[in-house]
């Protein structure tokens, strides 16, 4: 017996209002049965002169204005017509292909399709939100004369109820494409409901047929089906031609070089080059394999590979000599049939409290081009790291350049830090990029605040875009090679992908008795500009030159490893005039020599008919090194270089590869990898597993974590490349 209080309880409870999804279902529901009791056919339309998908959005457009579609029932009248329409002109562009009395038996669920909401504007500046589609698949299949004979009228019929599986992913596909509309994720995966008032439009014809021409309608609107007749096959959707983007050309401008030969030192005895203290090439790298893409081949400078790790190598007892070098002579591991010859120079470490006072003007290109985040916001942050290294006493001035130059901030000394930091955080972007006035401007701030037998420096940060001025990299050359003489020196650092102007930056660097590094992430500026600013900001030696002589008796043929940018002529190791490279305040420096023993049978040129007669006659004095290595120097503030010379003997030889040094051992690895990321032919049967195999073992001390990172930049080259 029922409960008298409990009836006069329900009595007096108020009717729940209907859901909104109930209603929904409701309004579909009848919209389904007044179609299908009041259109028999479907039929065309036609507006000349326009394409397909201008022909329906102004069709569309006119129905809007004029009002049209005051009910929810007009309004899918109207849009039945729209998609017959769009339906007959796909047929007459894609025919379906006959056979005789070949049948059709493509169905619904073979035809996967692209689902995405769309938002448009109603009359009245209203907001409507078309539902989200849920994709619903037939799965009992028709016979052939079922699919033929398929009308118009069967897309009025309401889909098969998804399958459960279907009804997760879809929701799973709706909860996606609702993020950033404003539309929970919870939400219900069939329709989104309108607001009370708000008139709800026809949903647009299904993938390239939608009215703006971008997006497919839910394929449980009444008019995606028909769009998706069993007689076309899909079509990909088209965007329109003001919505087409160009693929990004990658705009990198880089020098192209060929790989060093292999020479016979019995015709080309003599090896010369500039020493090279980059780093620019070895975080150009890194950021691509990180990025998913094995580098291109000429972004991959070996020695700036090598030279990017710190090492342990002796160095100089005093200022008064400058560098110590160190040659030792290994098996290389990648050929039995030669050995390495490992040049290794060290400059003297100048203690914080001896080093000289800084005149630094920072010239910060704010072109338009730096308008990226790892451009001119990371440039901020680079140098704000650098300011917190100096010494109070130290100056700095701000010059920067888009269209024309202009001084931020003139020389201010570094304990001066908020109004140095202030200048550097009001920097903005726009504009074109004047370098050349730019490069004029600051070194004429330098003369003004120069500082006798000082650090006088510009600092160049920008991602090489030169369009105004002098833009051409011999022009720049010649204006910096100018400006040097007055001992005013240049260092670039790059920024940015895509448009970075790597050879320009290399050219001015390399006669601005400067160094080039590229910085792609906070933490390589940290490197460049704290950990290493001693070897970047204070020089120890200018115009530095090597020059190796091989001794044909003990060396049938040699190669340089890298350095291929740095190649000077025989005559030129003699010639104060001409530039080279820079040594820093303890700054380290790697060459390696690949070099074949004489009858080792690792040659690979042919021995002269005549040349070895000639050598007999007249014979070989001090016949038992491998060669005599000279380095030419200049200090900082002289105009005359000095010598260096170190005899290679038996003496400098380890008998196995495993008793060279740590740090020689991992120096070779990382030449290993670089000669294999430019595919070269000496390790191209050397695998990355066995790069990685010498460099764990050799990674000794790393408190930076640089040559962790080495080891997972192998594994990511593995992944992507050919590991043979």
């Amino acid at each position: 017996m029922v409960d008298d209080n409990e009836l006069n309880r329900l009595r007096d409870t108020a009717v729940p209002a209907p859901g909104q999804g109930a209603k929904a279902r409701a309004f579909e529901a009848a919209m389904r049965a007044y179609d299908q009791e009041n259109i028999s056919a479907v039929t065309q339309g036609s507006a000349g002169g326009l394409r397909l998908t201008e022909r329906a959005q102004k069709l569309w457009s006119e129905i809007m204005q004029k009002k049209l579609i005051a009910t929810p029932a007009l309004a899918g009248l109207v849009a039945l017509p729209i998609a017959g329409y769009a339906t007959f002109h796909l047929l007459r562009e894609q025919p379906p292909k006959f056979g005789g009395d070949e049948k059709i038996t493509e169905t619904l669920a073979d035809k996967p399709t692209t689902v995405k909401p769309l938002a448009k504007q109603a009359p009245g500046d209203q907001t409507v939100t078309e539902p989200v589609a849920v994709a619903s698949q037939a799965k009992d299949k028709k016979t052939d004369a079922d699919v033929e004979s398929r009308d118009a009228g069967d897309a009025l019929v309401a889909p098969a109820a998804p399958t459960k599986s279907e009804s997760a992913a879809n929701g799973a596909a709706a909860q996606q494409d609702t993020r950033g509309r404003g539309v929970p994720a919870d939400a219900p995966a069939t329709v989104n409901e309108p607001a009370a008032g708000t008139l709800q439009p026809a949903p647009a014809p299904t993938e390239e047929l939608a009215l703006d021409g971008t997006t497919s309608a839910p394929r449980n609107s009444r008019v995606a089906p028909m769009a998706e007749s069993k007689l076309m096959a899909p079509r990909p959707a088209i965007a329109p031609a003001d919505q087409v983007t160009a693929q990004e050309e990658n705009r990198n401008r880089v020098e192209d070089f060929k790989t060093n030969p292999v020479h016979a030192a019995l015709e080309d005895p003599v090896s010369t080059f500039s020493i090279d203290v980059d780093t620019a090439s070895y975080s150009f790298v890194r950021r691509s394999l990180k990025e998913g893409a094995l580098p291109q081949a000429d972004t991959v400078r070996v020695e700036e590979m090598i030279n990017y790790f710190p090492y342990d190598w002796k160095g100089p007892d005093s200022a008064s000599t400058p560098f110590n070098s160190t040659v030792s002579v290994m098996p290389t591991p990648w050929n039995s049939h030669t050995k390495l010859m490992h040049v290794a120079i060290k400059g003297f470490d100048i203690k914080p409290t001896e080093q000289p006072k800084a005149n630094l003007v920072f010239l910060i290109d704010v072109s338009g081009s730096m308008d990226e985040p790892d451009k001119l916001p990371l440039l901020k942050s680079a140098f704000r790291l650098l300011v917190s290294k100096l010494k109070a006493d130290d100056t700095i001035s701000i010059v920067t350049y888009a269209g024309e130059a202009g001084t931020v901030l003139m020389p201010t000394r570094a304990a001066e830090k908020d109004k140095i930091l202030n200048a550097i955080d009001n920097l903005q972007p726009g504009g074109s990029t004047a370098g050349e006035a730019g490069i004029k401007e600051a070194y004429k701030l330098a003369q003004q605040s120069f500082i006798k037998d000082g650090v006088n420096r510009v600092m160049l940060a920008t991602d090489g875009d030169f369009n105004v001025g002098q833009s051409d990299d011999d022009d720049l050359k010649r204006l910096i090679e100018q400006e040097r003489k007055s001992g005013v020196f240049l260092s670039v650092f790059g920024f940015g992908h895509d448009n970075l102007n790597d050879q320009m930056m290399q050219t001015i660097a390399q006669n601005g008795n400067g160094t080039a590094a590229y910085i792609d992430t906070l933490a390589e500026a940290e490197k460049v500009l704290v950990q290493d600013a001693s070897s970047t900001l204070f020089p120890i030696a200018k115009d530095v030159k090597i020059q190796v002589e091989f001794n044909p008796q003990k060396v049938s043929e040699y190669r340089l490893i890298g350095y291929e940018t740095r190649a000077l002529n025989r005559e030129d190791f003699n010639n104060d005039r001409v530039d080279a490279g820079d040594i820093g305040s303890g700054h380290s420096v790697t060459a390696i020599y690949e070099i074949t023993p004489k009858g080792s049978g690792g040659e690979q040129i042919d021995q002269l008919r005549y040349g070895q007669a000639t050598v007999n006659d007249g014979g070989v004095a001090n016949a038992d090194e491998y060669a005599f290595v000279k380095i030419r120097y200049k200090l900082p503030n002289e105009d005359v270089s000095k010598l260096i010379t170190t005899p290679v003997t038996s003496a400098n030889e380890v008998a196995s590869f495993d008793e060279a040094s740590t740090d020689q051992r991992f120096s070779v690895a990382v030449a290993a990898f670089g000669q294999k990321l430019r595919d070269e032919d000496a390790t191209a049967k050397f695998g990355y597993d066995k790069i990685m195999e010498i460099a764990t073992a050799a990674r000794g001390a790393d408190p930076f974590g640089y040559r962790s990172e080495f080891l997972s930049l192998v594994r990511l080259a593995s992944a992507l490349g050919d590991n043979r």
